[in-house]
């Protein structure tokens, strides 16, 4: 089990940390798998959620189910005992805002400190998310850049330079509240083209595993009407 540690006086104080990472995932591709072995891996996370929406709030809502999107990615994960399907999601009838899905997670895990993940486009539109300054309360943001993204928002980055930390050893024992910037893996994947391509006839191999693929042809998954 990997924990991370803070260093005080010489001792070293562990607790307990999990990453959140929520979306469509309409399908799971290697860009989310990728990008979110780097975070685990940089924080010493023990484990990270993924976590299907049912309900999109800030985009089109998707065409697949959610219930055969969470079976897409409980596929792609099954063999890394690392990553968690999540799916507290496709019992709720409310919007899938984050703050909500953070509240379910500080009330079932009290003492654990959330890790929430995010892409940098998402970050960019932070401060007009339901109750933003709530949510950063309830987790720290791990914001999981590429290089030479910079942020242009101006309170936004008010925001940063009163939160940001530059890496995991500075989080205090607060359960929520920094910012931490996390370079990642490039892999330039994006579920719309998957989708485009199966429209097209194109093969998948390679953007995303083989066992979702397997889904995606068996169900005609993404093929136009």
């Amino acid at each position: 089990m990997l924990l991370a540690g803070i260093h005080l006086s010489g001792v070293i104080h562990h607790r307990r940390m999990i990453g959140i990472l929520g979306g469509t995932f309409d399908p799971i591709h290697y860009g989310h798998l990728r990008t979110a072995l780097d975070v685990q891996e940089a924080l010493g996370l023990e484990r990270i959620h993924f976590v299907p929406l049912k309900h999109a709030v800030h985009r089109d809502q998707p065409g697949v189910p959610a219930e055969l999107r969470a079976s897409m990615v409980q596929t792609a994960i099954a063999r890394y005992p690392g990553f968690v399907m999540d799916d507290r999601e496709l019992h709720s009838d409310r919007p899938s805002y984050s703050l909500y899905t953070l509240q379910s997670f500080r009330r079932q895990m009290p003492h654990t400190s959330l890790c929430f993940l995010l892409g940098m486009d998402a970050f960019r539109d932070f401060l007009n998310w339901h109750e933003p300054m709530e949510i950063l309360e309830l987790a720290h943001l791990v914001v999981m850049r590429r290089p030479a993204e910079e942020l242009q928002n101006a309170p936004l980055q008010r925001l940063v330079a009163e939160r940001s930390i530059e890496d995991v050893t500075q989080f205090d024992q607060s359960q929520g509240g920094s910012i931490l910037f996390q370079s990642v893996t490039q892999l330039a994947i994006s579920a719309t083209d998957i989708r485009q391509r199966v429209q097209q006839g194109r093969s998948l191999r390679y953007l995303l595993p083989d066992a979702v693929i397997t889904i995606i042809d068996q169900l005609k998954l993404y093929q136009s009407s």
